[in-house]
């Protein structure tokens, strides 16, 4: 049994894919030590019928749930979409209508916030893949990722207002609809893991100043940050300043190159790399774990108390 996590949270996304009875994989959370659940969008209402008594007995404490939820098959729903971007007027209230059933989950389960994906600038194919692939092979200093970077980059500031825009009108209807429905929830746009995706941090902040008290605000996921900063998407020391205000939960892992969901310090082996999200981690409302199936319990333990003692040096 893993010592007591206190207000972190976890989520479901390390031993889904174990489990086809909802409650056997909340009580392998509950064993590591975790009060609270962030429930991921591949939690089905199937698995959800046993893992509501537990709610509603106090078993389990739900932080947050990550849209679309409970799972939706359709891609076009999923969480690499452009979602709340869509051109398609359809499509876009179909995914507003999504995130306020989320938001509706969220509510009835006493969590604080929804993670969403809001939406990318669309490719035709999947440059993201062919960029990291380059990475690997031959550097990202090489003339090769360099002049596929730089393509990339051109699109996508060229495109990224218009998006920003639809994504900023569905949060709005959303924080409206919200409101009216008098629901404690906020909704959480969260850095991404793909070049192409939205937001970057000034994107964020560009929303936040659009959208002046409505609940929403940035979803901070380092390893997603992490991996953006190796790829030249941003600088993570530079814009959290403009962000950090506007954080409503966080998504604790980190990315070993360009693989992320890892143990923070355990599998990186940097003991310093970490320790620019700390203030971030203490200041956040809403804290979660989100690691691959792959880290054991001893690494998560081991992790967590080496985070802890980080946060407490600061406090000195």
């Amino acid at each position: 049994m893993g010592n007591d996590k206190g207000q972190y949270s976890f989520s479901t996304c390390w031993n889904i894919k174990r489990h086809n009875v909802g409650s056997s994989m909340i009580d392998e959370i509950r064993e590591l030590g975790f009060r609270y659940v962030e429930l991921n969008y591949n939690v089905t209402q199937e698995l959800l019928s046993t893992i509501e008594p537990m709610i509603e007995r106090g078993e389990i404490g739900v932080s947050s749930v990550h849209n679309t939820f409970p799972h939706v098959a359709d891609p076009d729903y999923g969480t690499d979409s452009v979602l709340l971007g869509f051109e398609d007027e359809e499509k876009r209230q179909r995914a507003i209508e999504l995130l306020i059933r989320s938001a509706e989950y969220a509510n009835r389960y006493g969590a604080k916030a929804v993670v969403v994906h809001p939406g990318e600038v669309p490719f035709d194919y999947n440059i993201d893949n062919e960029l990291k692939k380059i990475y690997h092979d031959q550097g990202p200093e090489s003339s090769a990722y360099l002049k596929l970077w730089n393509e990339m980059l051109e699109r996508r500031e060229s495109l990224s207002e218009h998006y920003l825009q639809r994504i900023g009108d569905s949060l709005d209807d959303i924080c409206d609809q919200i409101a009216a429905k008098g629901w404690d929830v906020s909704i959480g746009i969260e850095t991404r893991s793909r070049c192409y995706q939205m937001p970057t941090l000034r994107e964020a902040k560009s929303v936040f100043d659009r959208l002046k008290g409505a609940p929403v605000g940035l979803w901070y996921d380092f390893g997603h940050g992490m991996m953006m900063e190796r790829m030249g998407l941003y600088d993570n020391a530079r814009d959290m300043e403009a962000i950090k205000d506007h954080v409503v939960g966080i998504h604790i892992h980190e990315t070993v190159g360009l693989s992320d969901h890892w143990c923070p310090y355990v599998h990186s082996g940097d003991m310093s790399y970490f320790d620019r999200f700390l203030p971030i981690i203490a200041a956040a409302p809403v804290k979660v774990y989100e690691l691959k199936a792959a880290c054991t319990p001893e690494e998560i333990e081991q992790s967590h108390e080496l985070l802890l003692a980080k946060l407490s040096e600061r406090e000195v």
